[in-house]
């Protein structure tokens, strides 16, 4: 494992952050992995240890473009920016397009920011290949872009800062081929990936189909469906219906949330297990009541720091890791209470944040 960019200078440490608030409250340096090449789909993954600026050279302005800001997937990555954004002392303007849906005013959006006067954007994309044109303009300029979270076809980027949803799905997978390997009593499981078609559902069931094959885990036919609660819920209800010998039931975040209580109203606690392949507040929640058993997180507010880092080093002409994101770990009861919640998860009670000055 190799040490990327370690902070040397003491002085310059002691200017940044305040002196016992370091030890306190740095987030860093953060297990993560490298791809290379970098952008490649199919690159080779490294471990690195993540260490990030100590302070910007000056107060850049950094333009932050996300799909939506409706839940707290994205309001944790909204923390990561803002607080990382304050604490390099780097201007940041965060604009939300509303939805997946909302394309176009995404990209007027990133067009608007960069008249303002963006130095650097930062791009979490509605659409994989939709913004490929206005990151071309915007790259023409000479002002770089960083993916962060859902990834963009762009050849023009200039860095990435996420990880993969099929290593999350193939994480869960490997949970349950551990606890179950070849030749162990089977067990069924209720496979719930999402909305089908969507790139992120197609990776994570790709990476969870892969993950336990060989194990004694027998999946259940997919269950592809919208994210919404009531949606879910009519999922597993089908399920369970159709398969009372059913061991577990794996899925997205909705899904498990949403299962809690059916599994306690029809006392299978016990019986059947939940287990989600991304985390949230609710799944968390879960976790700590014994009412989830696991889930992967992809420290989605470290994902946003890390872009903040990777836009102030190439405005500064400095090293950086072009294709990046957090070493993806499985939370349950037995390593919960010592996972920090501020990396993986906003704090309670967070409000988002769209400008620091």
């Amino acid at each position: 494992m190799k040490h990327f960019l370690r902070a040397t200078a003491a002085l310059a440490l002691a200017t940044a952050i305040p002196a016992g608030a370091f030890a306190q409250d740095a987030w860093f340096p953060y297990e993560a992995e490298e791809v290379t090449p970098a952008f490649a789909a199919d690159g080779t993954v490294s471990a690195v240890t993540y260490t990030p600026l100590e302070k910007a050279e000056k107060a850049w302005n950094i333009c932050v473009s996300f799909p939506h800001m409706k839940d707290a997937y994205w309001l944790g990555v909204n923390y990561g920016v803002a607080d990382e954004a304050k604490r390099l002392g780097v201007k940041m303007n965060n604009v939300e397009a509303g939805g997946y849906t909302e394309l176009a005013k995404q990209i007027t959006q990133i067009e608007d920011c960069v008249s303002a006067g963006a130095d650097a954007v930062v791009i979490g994309a509605i659409s994989y290949d939709g913004l490929n044109n206005v990151i071309k303009e915007v790259a023409a300029k000479g002002i770089p872009v960083i993916d962060v979270i859902n990834g963009v076809s762009s050849p023009d980027i200039s860095g990435k800062s996420l990880v993969s949803f099929q290593t999350m799905g193939a994480e869960t997978g490997r949970y349950l081929a551990a606890k179950h390997p070849a030749g162990s009593e089977p067990v069924k499981v209720g496979w719930f990936p999402g909305p089908a078609g969507a790139g992120w559902v197609e990776a994570a069931n790709t990476g969870f189909m892969e993950a336990i094959k060989g194990s004694a885990v027998e999946v259940l036919e997919p269950r592809f469906g919208d994210t919404g609660k009531e949606a879910q819920l009519k999922l597993v209800e089908d399920v369970l219906q159709a398969n009372p010998e059913v061991r577990y039931l794996a899925g997205t975040a909705v899904t498990a949330e949403a299962a809690q209580g059916l599994i306690r109203e029809r006392g299978l606690q016990g019986k059947v297990d939940l287990l989600a392949f991304y985390m949230t507040p609710g799944v968390y929640t879960g976790i700590q009541r014994g009412f989830i058993l696991a889930a992967p997180a992809d420290s989605m507010v470290v994902q946003g720091r890390i872009a903040i880092d990777q836009a102030v080093r190439i405005l500064e002409g400095k090293e950086y890791v072009k294709h990046v994101g957090p070493k993806i770990f499985v939370v349950d009861p037995d390593n919960i209470e010592s996972v920090s919640r501020t990396n993986i998860l906003p704090p309670d009670g967070y409000s988002p944040v769209f400008s620091v000055e």
